[in-house]
């Protein structure tokens, strides 16, 4: 009972400490010989394992999105998509964002700005040097154990990989003064080799969906993080030409993503019907009769709550125009080609005849959705005059398109910290899109593969089908890729749209020079936004078009991307001046 109090002890100490992987339980209290004796003691050793994940990702797995985001420094799902192209946010407070997105981050001190944290991987790392001694446990029990700690380790370093390429692997515990901490970064291909096999250890230990207590990782979750993995690995090799192997990694990732689809235990949610399953399924109180959540976080109101919606408001958030426009018509045609379209002279007729995911995800100037309450409304309903004060006015859009989707008034209402909407991590509808896109880069796409995962998506918002052979986006015309490609990274742009995803694309597929764009809003009259004062409203004029400019002025006005640099992060100063042999990113 000693080892369990002070166990519960390190997980409250790890969740309010990032220092260092060296941080360690006391030895003389948890010990590797004596404490895993029984199933209880690795599941109450994991439990901590969970729990430092939640405070040591930064990006969706594990994470629990929407977790402590008003004292974890807003690491909510939605502000990753700050840092891409989908999104602006007029606040201070999360401008560190912005300053990636813009090329303008430099190579901080701290560790845990960008993500140099390691102290989870030790606890990781104990786990499987000592798990093997609890004898009395079945072979098969301690192994499910065994595949939860490789599951967190695989997820631990594909987010190191993604921000830094090359760095050290550790697969031992370590002590202050082992020479291995100082050693240099390891190549890429061997970490991820490594996270493969973690991952891969993970799928064949674990449990199918149903066979773990809620709120533990399964053998689904092994399988959806896989797919994500191989995908994110093997596009980033392909189109930044590094490594040989590429299309192994596409297909793994097909591969996993068609377990989960013919095994049968995950569908789309599709309840409330075209016009709000989509929306719906992002504003839940509890999830666990929800087919599509194949990982989700739990809140309860007085342990764990957030203060997601409550920050919708407050942040002076908004989709870009860049954002807006990759919505589809309902004839199933881009903007540029289809013959619904109505243009963009004003919000109300943009909006109009749009894929129905468009209204789900963004307030429309008829209030309905009603997204928020009568002051978000108004800024809609009574332009200009929602814009006025716009530098200190809580509840006004950056953009003129304000997130709808994730957004839940009544949960919202329910106070700071108190908001108990369960947060998915991962779900299904990824899954499909992962699906898709590997087979289509490794050119084994087919309509019935299509019929199985994007157009289901389609299906339960009642767009057309995707078929092979699109015709070619005009937008998309100079950018040398295949039509279908186009078309598939325009899906998961939508439907994953606020969930976080797509910095990681971009990056993925050798994309940056998106990020160099400036970001607009929607179209502003020209004959109004003359008689307003420039503080009030900005505006800039392109090809005679008037666009809301909301950065201008700013640092962030005129944006960089510099391919030689840009894609990872840059080492922390302070750990190189420890372990020279670590080396700095190109460029930086």
């Amino acid at each position: 009972m000693k080892n369990y109090k002070y166990l519960l002890f390190i997980i409250t100490l790890v969740w309010s400490c990032n220092d260092d992987f060296l941080e360690r339980y006391p030895e003389s209290d948890l010990n590797g010989e004596t404490f895993f004796s029984s199933e209880e003691s690795m599941k109450v050793y994991n439990n901590s394992i969970y729990h430092a994940a939640g405070n040591a990702f930064r990006h969706r797995l594990f994470l629990g999105n929407y977790n402590s985001a008003f004292t974890s420094g807003y690491r909510g799902i939605f502000w990753e998509d700050i840092k891409s192209d989908n999104m602006v946010q007029n606040n201070s407070r999360t401008r560190y964002l912005e300053q990636i997105s813009a090329g303008q981050f430099e190579t901080r001190s701290t560790r845990t700005l960008h993500g140099w944290y390691w102290f989870q991987l030790y606890d990781i790392n104990y786990f499987l040097e000592n798990y093997e001694k609890a004898v009395a446990v079945l072979p098969s029990i301690r192994n499910q154990y065994a595949g939860e700690a490789r599951l967190f380790r695989a997820a631990f370093y594909f987010d190191k990989v993604k921000r830094y390429g090359d760095v050290p692997w550790f697969d031992t515990t370590l002590n202050v003064g082992d020479t291995e901490l100082f050693g240099a970064r390891d190549s890429r291909e061997m970490v991820m080799n490594n996270v493969l096999a973690d991952i891969n250890f993970a799928i064949e230990h674990l449990p199918a969906r149903g066979g773990v207590d809620v709120g533990r990782v399964d053998k689904g979750v092994a399988l959806a993080l896989k797919s994500r993995i191989c995908l994110h690995e093997g596009t980033f090799r392909k189109y930044h030409g590094i490594g040989s192997d590429a299309n192994t990694w596409l297909q793994a990732a097909a591969d996993a993503a068609k377990t989960l689809i013919d095994e049968g235990d995950y569908s789309l949610y599709t309840s409330g019907g075209t016009d709000v399953a989509y929306n719906n399924l992002f504003k839940q109180v509890d999830l666990s009769g929800n087919k599509e959540s194949i990982l989700y976080r739990k809140y309860v109101n007085g342990i764990n709550g957030h203060r997601l919606s409550g920050y919708y408001r407050s942040r002076q958030l908004g989709l870009t125009k860049d954002m807006v426009d990759d919505y589809l018509c309902t004839d199933g045609k881009p903007i540029g080609l289809s013959g619904v379209f109505l243009g963009d002279d004003n919000l109300a007729n943009e909006l109009v005849n749009r894929d129905p995911r468009l209204r789900q995800t963004i307030v429309f100037p008829d209030g309905v959705p009603e997204a928020a309450d009568e002051d978000w409304k108004t800024t809609y309903v009574d332009f200009p005059v929602g814009l006025r004060g716009y530098g200190s006015t809580s509840y006004v859009t950056s953009t003129g398109y304000a997130p709808h989707k994730i957004f839940d008034k009544e949960d919202q209402r329910k106070g700071f910290g108190k908001e108990e909407n369960d947060a998915h991590i991962i779900r299904f509808g990824e899954v499909l899109l992962n699906y898709a896109e590997a087979k289509a880069e490794l050119g084994t796409l087919l309509q019935g593969d299509l019929d199985i995962s994007i157009n289901l998506l389609r299906d339960r918002v009642g767009m057309p089908h995707l078929n092979v052979s699109p015709e070619l986006d005009p937008k998309y015309a100079s950018e040398g890729l295949s039509p279908i490609i186009v078309e598939i990274r325009r899906e998961r742009r939508i439907e994953l749209a606020l969930e976080g995803f797509r910095y990681d694309d971009l990056m993925r597929w050798a994309k940056g020079e998106y990020l160099a764009k400036r970001k607009l809003g929607m179209r502003f009259d020209a004959a109004v936004a003359a008689t307003l004062p420039e503080a009030e409203v900005k505006v800039i004029t392109i090809d005679g078009k008037v666009y809301l400019d909301p950065y201008q002025g700013t640092i962030y006005e005129n944006r960089v991307f510099d391919p030689a640099k840009h894609y990872y992060y840059p080492i922390p100063t302070d750990e190189i001046a420890l372990n020279p042999a670590l080396t700095q990113n190109p460029g930086w």
